[in-house]
């Protein structure tokens, strides 16, 4: 049977001469935890996701190599990859799904696995939990559900004038195509109209970029694909003058004008917060309430505003977190 205590219980549980209903170890010779971590593909949200886990681990005692055993697995976007690395995790103590696709598919591979996710959009359509109050089962974690009326609103205030959106996002991900519902009820209401294309790969990104035409500005959610492939449409962008608005702060250093995002890193840290928890305090991961990222920065690139053709206000200059000269 898997481990589902924490150092300091087994310290206590030592100490008493009380022995639990798991599988443990005696104090001394209690082994380290075997944490999995997987995230669908490598780029900077994602991975500060993990190095806040991790980090918030740390903080918490859980020294890496000595307390814990970190094993970090990256599907490179594909599902098949995904499938495996949910199988490789059957012997692990915990395990942590970066981003909606993981979660579904370590969910699904290990269903008596204590598993925290991170960066999911919304958790409770994805079926991964019954509610943010109370999950239920084994999975809990934390979630990056954007705000959508606040980044279309940011849109018309950089340009009062703009009347359409070409959204771009992945059939595939499930967090892509609840945000793209979003954006569809929530556009009308600013005067915006949406156009929308899909892609499969990050491969397709550029053409997908290209099928959207006449539009007054490009938007793209929390979208694990098309971020993984975002310079593509960042070359559309500056060669149509259209400005580029995403979800994803890393983006900005890679050519995206805009965006009205989460801090992934205190996000990872949260997560890593609620995983020590469960460790410490023992029960299910289920008894602790998921939690939504309430601190959303503005970051903006001005160099990328001027290839795209846009003179972004000082009002929303003033207001941003991050700004690339």
């Amino acid at each position: 049977m898997k481990r589902v205590f924490g150092l300091l219980m087994a310290g206590v549980l030592a100490l008493t001469g009380c022995s639990s209903s798991s599988d443990s170890g005696e104090g001394p010779d209690q082994q380290p935890l075997q944490i999995g971590i997987a995230q669908i593909v490598d780029h900077p949200s994602l991975n500060a996701l993990r190095d806040g886990f991790i980090e918030a681990m740390t903080d918490a005692g859980y020294q890496e190599g000595e307390d814990v055993v970190y094993d970090l697995k990256n599907a490179a976007g594909d599902q098949v990859t995904l499938t495996n690395i949910g199988s490789s995790f059957a012997d692990k103590d915990l395990v942590v799904a970066i981003a909606t696709p993981t979660a579904i598919t370590l969910a699904q591979a290990l269903p008596d696995t204590p598993l925290f996710f991170a960066g999911v959009t919304d958790p409770v359509e994805a079926g991964l939990i019954d509610s943010l109050d109370a999950p239920g089962g084994l999975i809990t974690g934390t979630s990056d559900l954007p705000p959508i009326d606040d980044q279309l609103n940011l849109i018309k205030e950089v340009s009062p004038d703009a009347a359409s959106v070409g959204l771009l996002y992945t059939s595939g991900e499930v967090n892509s195509q609840i945000q793209a519902q979003m954006v569809a009820d929530a556009a009308p209401a600013l005067g915006l109209s949406v156009q929308e294309s899909t892609v499969t790969a990050s491969s397709e990104v550029r053409q997908g970029a290209e099928s959207l035409n006449g539009v007054d500005a490009y938007f793209v959610g929390t979208d694990n694909t098309i971020i993984s492939g975002v310079e593509a449409l960042v070359a559309v962008a500056e060669e149509r003058q259209v400005p580029l608005y995403v979800s994803d702060p890393d983006s900005i250093d890679r050519g995206a004008m805009a965006a009205l995002a989460v801090d992934y890193h205190a996000q990872g840290v949260q997560t890593g917060e609620m995983a020590a928890r469960y460790l410490s305090e023992g029960g299910k991961p289920g008894d602790i309430p998921a939690q939504v990222a309430q601190d959303l920065e503005i970051s903006l690139n001005l160099q990328a505003a001027e290839r795209m053709g846009v003179e972004i206000p000082q009002s929303v200059i003033d207001k941003a977190a991050k700004v690339v000269q």
